[in-house]
């Protein structure tokens, strides 16, 4: 194994923790969680790790000792991604990558995954009209009802989780939104997911970032949060990546996304705004969205 190397991302995610908190100390044992796991899956090559890389996890290429090129992924174990190994077995390589190994263990979760090659990010290999297109036909692939053992939380938890959030933010904060739109912004949060008349297994944080040109398909999706609920909410998270195109075309961009993903507009409008009004305190943009579509509306 080369030199061990830290994601600048995941570094600066740290930064901000006490020097005793349990993620100092898991990031300070990264590299043993790293040579151990190397171990027990037989990784005969470790390359650097990918640059700069995410939030929470350390990711690198591998190989195993028959040759088989993969991805090592060491994170923090957090609550959205707690079902992402549950999620890629379930989808089983059909427009995601393959799941290999997993193991969890206390505050780690370890996944051996299919690489992509190139792996080129989709925002970085595509134009905005075609993004919209193969996101929107990875999500309907996504889309499937969920196991009978229901496996899966359902989006209102983190719906409900999100808007605790919010509300407790905004008491603290000062400067808001006008207090009718954050009202209606929380309803619809908190309303939408109990009203959907399907439910399907989400990805729920899939953007361009997160689908990578492949060998295998020409697009597969990376870092599923798997999560049961409307089908309506899927495409939000690449919308809300896309503030510009929501604050210059609305209309245009959710319906054409509602309709490339068969999703109904008028919901995939409620949860555009809700989202941006959920986000409206750290991002101006989103709140400039949120805003927009009040006032329309």
């Amino acid at each position: 194994m080369t030199d061990f190397e830290l994601p600048r991302n995941l570094v600066e995610d740290f930064e901000d923790e006490a020097p005793d908190s349990a993620r100092r100390a898991w990031l300070a044992g990264l590299e043993g969680l790293v040579a151990e796991l190397v171990a027990t899956w037989s990784l005969a090559e470790v390359g650097r790790p990918f640059q700069p890389g995410g939030a929470s996890a350390w990711v690198a290429p591998v190989r195993t000792t028959d040759g088989r090129d993969a991805v090592l992924k060491v994170g923090w174990t957090h609550d959205e991604a707690l079902h992402e190994a549950d999620g890629l077995r379930f989808w089983a390589g059909d427009g995601t990558v393959r799941l290999y190994a997993s193991r969890a263990e206390g505050a780690t979760t370890a996944l051996l995954l299919e690489r992509c090659r190139p792996g080129t990010p989709l925002g970085e290999a595509e134009q905005p009209e075609r993004q919209d297109v193969v996101v929107s036909e990875v999500l309907r692939r996504l889309w499937r009802e969920p196991p009978g053992d229901m496996l899966f939380r359902p989006l209102t938890q983190m719906c409900d989780a999100w808007a605790s959030e919010f509300e407790d933010d905004a008491a603290e904060a000062d400067d808001l939104p006008d207090p009718g739109i954050i009202r209606a912004g929380m309803e619809l949060l908190r309303g939408l997911p109990r009203t959907a008349q399907r439910n399907v297994v989400l990805g729920t944080d899939l953007h361009a970032g997160n689908i990578l040109a492949a060998e295998r398909e020409p697009w597969l999706v990376i870092d599923p949060k798997p999560y049961v609920g409307d089908p309506a909410y899927d495409p939000v998270q690449y919308m809300l990546n896309n503030p510009g195109r929501l604050m210059t075309d609305s209309d245009g961009f959710i319906g054409g996304i509602a309709d490339l993903a068969g999703v109904d507009r008028e919901r995939l409008a409620q949860w555009v705004f809700a989202r941006c009004v959920s986000e409206s305190i750290r991002s101006r943009p989103l709140r400039e969205v949120a805003e927009k579509l009040a006032a329309v509306t």
